[in-house]
């Protein structure tokens, strides 16, 4: 069966940017970094490496160039994800055992082993706090779903069968990942 067409000039609907807080701040602090510290030191380098004559075998040129691509790539990235985000404070959300963006919940797994995840947003993920994003498979599995129900989780070996023991809603600390 052929896709169906777009109407020219139709865009695709954005996907939804969800973040917490302390996720929004911790992308809008390293963007000022990089902005207000890190490129205008880095601009300062490449224009005196620049004044010290060739530029195909002066190193600090063709390094602070480098570095000031992949400055402007996440500058651009960061100016990307922040333009229309959905920031939602998981402390808001009030007293519901239902799964939402930014519930912290713990499950016992198929082997009995007990589990806490809080959902994120995509540029938030860590894996060693428990944090996982809301599109990652656990997330999908647990939202919207309730304490005391039974889930099914596609993993590599099959589906496992997971119970949700609890779902709160509690204010996330930042972490000092980023500058």
């Amino acid at each position: 069966m052929p896709k169906p067409q777009r109407k020219p000039g139709a865009e695709a609907a954005p996907v939804k940017n969800y973040m917490t807080p302390a996720g929004y701040a911790r992308l809008k602090r390293e963007l000022m970094h990089l902005l207000d510290v890190e490129r205008p030191e880095l601009v300062k380098i490449v224009s005196w490496a620049a004044s010290n004559g060739d530029r195909s075998e002066n190193g600090d040129y063709l390094y602070g160039k480098k570095r000031l691509r992949e400055i402007d790539r996440r500058i651009h990235y960061l100016n990307r994800r922040l333009d229309r985000p959905e920031v939602v404070d998981p402390a808001a959300r009030g007293d519901t055992d239902q799964v939402f963006f930014g519930a912290t919940v713990d499950y016992i797994d198929g082997r009995g082993m007990e589990h806490t995840v809080t959902i994120v947003g995509v540029d938030e993920v860590d894996p060693a706090r428990g944090h996982v994003s809301w599109i990652s498979p656990i997330a999908k599995a647990l939202l919207k779903r309730r304490a005391g129900d039974t889930v099914s989780l596609m993993t590599p070996a099959g589906p496992e069968e997971i119970d949700i023991v609890d779902v709160r809603y509690e204010t996330l600390a930042e972490t000092e990942s980023a500058p």
